[in-house]
């Protein structure tokens, strides 16, 4: 199976063998990814273009780089670089391109990833656009349900705001390759959208939706929570009316599956009290973890280096 030189741009272009080679691939990383420094990468340069603010996927995939060998080039700030001269994403790509030898891309604009791979000379990761997909958040949830859980005919609450929420559209879509009985819960202004409710339902997922997140909890394995999205809503009156519709606390694990795993993409606000951190079922400080055996394994993929 290769991958060199491809575009990492959305779930949908994957199958669930191409997933499962990647996790595999992660597994054989991960030790390196602990601690240490090999010369897989050595002499490749990757580029981080990060139009919005991270800290999870722009460092992961530095230090996924740094433990291969590799070398890493930050944008930095826009407001340091030629975008606020005018300049476009095309032209900025083209450009960047020249200078290394993959790029990873976090913009606002859904689409902008899958745009930027029409100009790019190197391979293009999608490191989120907009409300659109992440796919490298989702291979490391996957990575995570299958160390810490089981994958196969998985029981999931996915919980928060599934309408602007990348994260859980790229999960949803890789869930459905595994036969998952995914319950979708959030405020109704909040729902996920028609469109990828019906491609799950058509890839073969069992898919319910509810308002009410207790009558849930005792009934899946994997608790997955998300933030409601301040920053994706175009009329901040629409965001006070859901802010802090769920929260979990140490109190709601009472009835809980004995190895029912709690995730979140991070950060967090309101939607998981620090009570829970450290109850047999927190897994979110080792989900963030799991993004660099998982970005390490990505890189050497396209740039066809084998392990």
């Amino acid at each position: 199976m290769t991958f060199d030189r491809r575009h990492i741009l959305s779930m949908k272009d994957f199958t669930r063998n191409e997933i499962d080679f990647i996790l595999e691939r992660a597994v054989k990383l991960e030790t390196l990814a602990k601690g240490g420094r090999s010369d897989l990468l050595a002499g490749n340069i990757l580029a981080l273009l990060f139009y919005e603010p991270s800290t999870r996927t722009r460092m992961s995939f530095e230090t996924a780089m740094l433990r291969l060998g590799g070398s890493v080039l930050n944008l930095g700030s826009k407001e340091a670089s030629s975008v606020v001269k005018g300049e476009t994403l095309a032209d900025t790509i083209r450009v960047i391109s020249t200078y290394s030898d993959a790029i990873v891309l976090r913009h606002p604009s859904e689409g902008s990833a899958r745009m930027a791979a029409e100009y790019a000379l190197v391979p293009i990761i999608n490191g989120g656009d907009g409300a659109g997909h992440h796919p490298t958040q989702t291979l490391l949830d996957l990575y995570t349900i299958k160390k810490e859980s089981h994958l196969d005919n998985l029981d999931i609450a996915i919980v928060g705001d599934l309408k602007y929420g990348r994260t859980v559209h790229s999960l949803a879509y890789a869930l459905s390759l595994y036969g998952a009985n995914i319950t979708l819960v959030s405020p109704p202004q909040l729902k996920m959208p028609d469109q990828i409710k019906g491609d799950l339902k058509t890839m073969g997922a069992r898919v319910s939706e509810t308002e009410n997140l207790d009558e849930v909890l005792d009934s899946v394995d994997v608790l997955y929570m998300t933030r409601i999205q301040k920053e994706r809503f175009p009329d901040p009156t629409e965001y006070n009316k859901v802010v802090g519709a769920y929260k979990i606390t140490g109190e709601h694990l009472d009835n809980v599956r004995e190895d029912m795993i709690i995730m979140h993409p991070l950060p967090r606000v309101y939607e998981i009290d620090s009570s829970v951190d450290d109850s047999a079922h927190a897994r979110y400080f080792e989900q963030s973890f799991y993004g660099v055996p998982i970005r390490m394994a990505l890189l050497t993929i396209v740039l066809g280096v084998e392990v």
